[in-house]
């Protein structure tokens, strides 16, 4: 039997949703069981962490974080997606000492506090932001709290700022970017945002990737009977090479598995018996 399993980067185009370009990909490899993490907004591009097969259980257990963009702020322009979707008015504002504009930028690292767009990818009942925004209804998102790691001004043309920022999962360039405009005294909007990293994750042409150099649980063998993993037995502690407590992955043949030891005697399957494609 062939493995279906696969797990690669995609680059997600500008202006198409993220479920979108997902059943772009199921077409052209063939495939019915596939997902994605870590939705892009239509507007925004780059990398997109895809997976087929058993594969897609994994993703809370991927290397996702911190994440890196890299965006255009488009200062004076006045647009209620805080992108060039929805531009109603440019104003013409006078320029900035580039000194200035980076000495903004880098004063938001650390924890950045923001109300989301209602623009965006998060789900309110069950139903994404944008599309209900888009519909003329009212969409009120909680304040979320990230935490930005670093940011760099790349190039500065008035009235274009191009930055690049590594931030914690869940942050909103575009509120981050809309903050510093407001922070040198104006409005802005992006006219450009591309996802070029996710964790350990980076585009690469599609290339299939082994789940294993991506895994957060770090390794730990099992001593014991293979088939106590294979036929999904409960598995002894004690025969753990590291029996401390923690999540942990295990490789068993051409399967793996994750599990979790807690501080007494249990041991967990959080995954079981996931098969190791080779490409």
């Amino acid at each position: 039997m062939v493995c279906t399993n696969r797990l690669f980067t995609a680059r997600k185009p500008m202006f198409m949703g993220s479920n979108s370009f997902l059943s772009r990909i199921k077409r052209r490899y063939g495939v019915k069981k596939a997902g994605f993490s870590g939705t892009l907004d239509p507007f925004a591009c780059g990398v997109l962490i895809i997976a087929f097969g058993q594969y897609t259980r994994l993703f809370r257990f991927l290397k996702k974080s911190p994440k890196t963009y890299r965006a255009v702020l488009w200062l004076g322009a006045v647009s209620e997606t805080l992108d060039i979707e929805s531009v109603k008015e440019i104003a013409e504002i006078p320029p900035f000492d580039k000194e200035r504009v980076a000495s903004v930028l880098e004063s938001f690292v650390g924890d950045f506090t923001y109300t989301p767009p209602s623009f965006s990818a998060k789900r309110v009942e069950g139903k994404r932001a944008y599309d209900l925004a888009r519909a003329g209804k009212e969409v009120e998102l909680p304040e979320c709290r990230s935490e930005i790691y670093g940011i760099r001004l790349l190039h500065y043309r008035h009235p274009f700022v191009t930055f690049e920022a590594d931030v914690s999962e869940g942050t909103y360039i575009r509120s981050l970017a809309a903050a510093a405009a407001k922070r040198l005294g104006c409005d802005g909007a992006l006219s450009y945002l591309e996802r070029i990293r996710e964790g350990e994750f980076v585009y690469e042409d599609e290339r299939a990737l082994n789940p294993l150099d991506y895994l957060k649980p770090p390794p730990n063998r099992y001593l014991g009977d293979i088939n106590d993993l294979m036929l999904g037995r409960k598995l002894d502690r004690s025969k753990f090479e590291n029996r401390n407590p923690g999540i942990y992955h295990t490789v068993f043949g051409k399967y793996f598995a994750i599990i979790e030891i807690d501080d007494g005697d249990r041991v967990a399957y959080l995954l079981n018996k996931v098969e190791l494609c080779s490409y």
